[in-house]
This record gives structure tokens, sequence and C-alpha cells, in this order.
């Protein structure tokens, strides 16, 4: 890679993270068959981000040899473990950031192969996909195999780009797209991204990988398939609204009007013909009140289009923002106490369960109770 700034050759520092929920039993396998040497890469370090495990998750991450460890205070769920990674992988002074389930569906050996289209400057985010290559999904279960493509397709459609798998959460980001990312999901973070980092311009690329499932595991997040439904697609309608403001808002809008403005021509002329409005009269009535309800919606629409537009201008504060604390900060490995997660590993002297002050400066070991 070339360091555009100092003009040479700068090797790349990948962050492997693993956001974990009660994985004890698959994480130090993972975390163990993670390669620490790729080619244009210099440091290879693996991040566990446990959410509150009852397991003992962040222990085994430990003994496997996770060399930074964090521990949400409370279980806040995928899609805000996930947020928070992105910010401690960036505090850590990451390059590239390499997401990975902690449930043995991915093979760590493929990290190399995400993180190339990043390192050739041909990608801003690299997911696997598990369709690009039909063989890699004979051993996917029926319904979550229609669920995924119903899901993809929706995505594709809002983003006008065409992908193959927007759920598979092993993929690599670079630090560009890390802080260009601005997520309000709590349940999960899949197809949130591909629509916000789209709207934003940045590039998107699909490699296949191979996919283990195992029969007698569900998943923390799609397990349930009908809540996982629902709860993707609040989270979708959300991203779509705040991305695509007059689609959202105007299309239905449009809809709405035109169906009152037929239903009250009918009746308009029905009582010009007839002059009487007694069979017409309802649907006159109903066809007004379409008509307000579309041009008020209209008029959100435009409203909301302009708020998308400030909306625009601090998304391009808070990445500068951002970019500055991080360009400007000399030690990364100080996690300031407000960032409401507990350092497990990754200390000066690799003992105990530490939690750093306000300052960054004094720490406390503690055990766990």
């Amino acid at each position: 890679m070339i360091d555009i700034v100092n003009g040479s050759m700068k090797k790349q520092k990948i962050i492997v993270m693993i956001p974990a929920y009660n994985e004890a039993g698959t994480i130090g396998k993972i975390i163990r068959a993670v390669p620490r040497t790729i080619n244009g890469v210099g440091i290879c370090e693996v991040m566990v981000m446990d959410d509150y495990s009852s397991d003992n998750t962040a222990e085994v991450s430990k003994e496997a040899g996770a060399e930074h460890i964090f521990r949400q205070k409370q279980n806040r769920g995928l899609g805000n473990n996930f947020k928070k990674g992105i910010e401690m992988a960036l505090k850590l002074g990451a390059d590239i950031i390499v997401n990975i389930d902690g449930d043995g569906q991915f093979n760590p050996e493929d990290i190399p192969k995400l993180v190339r289209p990043i390192l050739h400057k041909e990608a801003d985010m690299v997911t696997c996909s598990r369709f690009l290559n039909p063989k890699l999904t004979k051993n996917m279960p029926f319904l979550k195999k229609w669920g995924n493509r119903r899901f993809t397709n929706l995505v594709s459609r809002i983003t006008g780009e065409k992908f193959t798998d927007t759920q598979c959460g092993f993929r690599a980001y670079s630090r560009e797209s890390a802080l260009r990312m601005n997520l309000q999901g709590k349940f999960t973070y899949t197809q949130e991204v591909f629509i916000d980092l789209v709207e934003k311009g940045l590039r998107i690329k699909e490699v296949p990988c191979k996919v283990v499932y195992h029969r007698k595991r569900d998943s923390a997040i799609s397990g349930n398939l009908r809540r996982y439904g629902f709860k993707s697609l609040g989270i979708i309608a959300k991203a779509t609204r705040d991305t695509q403001p007059l689609t959202f808002f105007g299309l239905p809008a449009f809809i709405i009007f035109i169906l009152g403005f037929l239903g009250g021509s009918f009746s308009f002329v029905y009582w010009l013909l007839y002059h009487m409005t007694t069979p017409v009269r309802t649907l006159f009535q109903v066809s007004v009140f379409f008509m307000i309800f579309g041009l008020a919606l209209g008029v959100l629409a435009l409203v909301a289009d302009m708020l998308k537009g400030l909306k625009r201008g601090q998304d391009e504060v808070l990445y500068r923002l951002k970019r500055a604390e991080l360009d400007n900060a000399k030690i990364f490995d100080k996690i300031e106490n407000g960032n409401g997660v507990e350092r497990v590993n990754g200390n000066r002297n690799g003992n105990g369960i530490e939690k750093i002050n306000s300052n960054g400066n004094h720490k406390r070991k503690f055990r766990r109770e």
C-alpha cells in the first residue's frame, strides 16, 4: 500500500473483530485459526466484543490468544455491540476491520480473500457472499435461503445496486468506511450497512466464501425467523426513510393522491351525467380525504428531503470529528470510561480484568463475581 500523506509504503494494521454472546464453545477455535501473517499487512490482531455473556467467553478468548477483549456492561444486542466494536477497533489504530462471527460458521482462513480488494484499493467494504457460488449454499436450510434472498432483493432495490447476500456478517471494512458508517439499528446491522454506505458513495464488493451450518445450533439473532424478519424490516425501513425520504414518503403520497383523484373524478362525472350523488357520495368523501392526505404526505416528503440535506451535513461533520480525533491521538489503547465497556484483555501487563478511568491513565484491576 502507498501512504499518500508520506509518499511511502505502509503496512496496514488489521483488527479482526469477533462480536460474541455465549460463544465459549467455539470462539477459541476461531481465534486460533485467524491468520497472523497476511501479504501487505504489518499487524493482525484479534479483538473480541463480549456482549455481556453469561458463560466464560472472555476467559476462553484470552486463553486462545486474543490481543484485545472488551466486555459490554450489559447485554446491548448485536447492532449496538457491532457499533461499539467498530469504535474500539478504530481507537486501536485499525486500517482494516474484519468482522467475523464467533459461532464457527465462517473460516478465518478466508480473511485474506476479504481484505485483498481493500488493500488493492478496489473496494471500501468487502463482504462474504454465500450465493455467488451455488455450491456453497447446498447445506443452508431452505427457510434461511429463501429469507436471505428476499431481504437481499429488497436491499438491492433500495440501493439501486445488485447484491447477492446482504445478511452475511463476515466482512472487511476500510478505515474510511468505518469512519463514514452511522448506524441506528440495535438488533442487527447487516442490511443497514449496505444502505448507509451505498448512499455515501462507498464501494462494496462481494467475494464467495464457504459457510458451515450446524444442525443443532440456532443463531442468537436469526434463530426465530419471524422475529428476525420483522425487526430487520423495521431497521431497513428506518434506513430507507433517512437515506431516500422522497421515495419513502413521496411514492405512497403519489399513489394515495392518484387513487383519490380517480375516485373523485368518477364521482364528479357521475353527478354531471345523472345529477345525483346518492350512490357515490361516500366514494366522493373518501376520495377527497385521500387527495388531502396524499398532498400532506407529499409535503412531508419535501420536508424530509430537506432534513436529509441537513443530515448529510451532520454526517460529514461527525466524520471529520472522528477522523481528527483518531489522527491526533498519540496513544490508541486509552479507552475512556464513558465508552460503556470493560477491558478484559489488552492491558500492558496482560493480566486480569481492568477498567480504564476517564483520564485514560489510572487503571484498577478487579475480579468478576
